[in-house]
């Protein structure tokens, strides 16, 4: 059984949808290499209740298991691009907003600094 945390009694929604997705998948993958449970958990050097709660999409199961089973696919290569900076929308985001702001703020110290120099330059000297 997995231990009770507040972070996964807080789970999302979205989140807990897409880890059991992931499980199915991996379930998938399992079967279509016509791998037994007991096979495949021995191969993951997990129990086989383990290897179920992972092909439910379990968050109580280790990262380390799911990236054995990624790996054991052929596909941990796609563990470091869930994370990619690249991909971060909200914080790309953040950095759009962030350079219109300064963008603005530059804009108005430069219209203050024109009407200040056309104001000096009007007066006689």
């Amino acid at each position: 059984m997995s231990k009770a945390t507040p972070a996964l009694s807080t789970l999302p929604p979205a989140a807990a949808d897409a880890l059991r997705r992931l499980g199915e998948n991996l379930a998938v993958a399992r079967v279509r290499r016509k791998e037994s449970q007991r096979a495949w958990a021995q191969r993951l050097g997990v129990s086989v209740p383990t290897l179920i709660r992972l092909e439910q999409g379990d968050p109580g199961v280790s990262i380390g298991i799911i990236a054995t089973a990624l790996w054991m696919m052929g596909r941990a290569d796609a563990l470091p691009q869930l994370a990619d900076p690249a991909l971060d929308r909200g914080a790309l985001e953040m950095d759009v907003r962030e350079a219109l702001k300064r963008r603005a703020v530059r804009s108005a110290a430069s219209v203050d600094a024109r009407l200040r120099k056309k104001q000096g330059g009007d007066e006689p000297a």
